[in-house]
């Protein structure tokens, strides 16, 4: 089941890139397996699925050690920068970074550790209160004051969009983060790409898309429902 739907997924991804005129290559499909066994995710690896996000840094540690060839997870949830140390090395990507006190608690352990951690912002474009990340017009002020960190590399932004039942409420948060992306751009700031534009789920992941997402992350379309304990 979880191959089928994995599947449909790539194949609507696909589909919505080409409708809109995109390279369905551009578009990369995080299979978002938090809560989920390690099992389902050796599933999808023998189809040849590489990337995987987690929300918990345990969790994203646990299945890095055990899993059966290496893949590339992505931290997608809020981390605290106590936890930072057992991640900085494993995650492929950190999406989730809003403050300068998490930023510099990375560069300090991506220093020890000698690696570069490659990171997107978390930018809250529709400021809800339950959310984390940075209001929009904090965004720019933010990168500009921590890529100087040698050991950090800012790859893009992150959005987090309402849940709603229709995903056309959604388009404008999509749209002003693509926005924001190109207003980055032009400022040609030292250490900041803007390849990544990581937004959309199971719910809005074809918006997204249509709106210049260059990451989805679809967990329940995928996996089912979470298993929470």
């Amino acid at each position: 089941m979880v191959v089928d739907n994995y599947k449909y997924i790539r194949e609507q991804v696909e589909t919505t890139a080409r409708n809109c005129g995109r390279n369905p290559r551009d578009i990369t499909l995080i299979a978002v397996s938090k809560t989920k066994p390690l099992s389902d995710i050796e599933k999808l690896i023998q189809i040849g699925v590489d990337d995987f996000g987690e929300n918990k840094v345990q969790e994203l540690c646990d299945k890095y050690e055990n899993v059966s060839k290496p893949v590339s997870f992505h931290l997608i949830g809020h981390l605290q920068t106590n936890k930072v140390k057992y991640v900085v090395d494993k995650a492929c990507l950190i999406h989730s970074v809003d403050t300068v006190k998490l930023a510099k608690e990375i560069q300090k352990e991506a220093f020890k550790k000698q690696v570069t951690t490659q990171i997107l912002i978390e930018v809250n474009v529709a400021e809800e209160e339950s959310k984390f990340g940075l209001h929009v017009d904090e965004v720019i002020p933010f990168i500009e004051e921590i890529s100087s960190y040698p050991n950090v590399h800012i790859n893009g932004l992150m959005t987090i969009a309402p849940f709603v039942e229709n995903p056309e409420e959604n388009r404008n948060y999509f749209r002003t983060l693509k926005q924001l992306s190109l207003d980055i751009i032009s400022k040609n700031i030292d250490n900041v790409d803007m390849n990544v534009l990581s937004m959309g789920m199971t719910n809005d992941y074809k918006v997204a898309i249509e709106e210049g997402a260059t990451m989805v992350r679809v967990g329940t379309a995928i996996f089912g429902a979470r298993n929470y304990i």
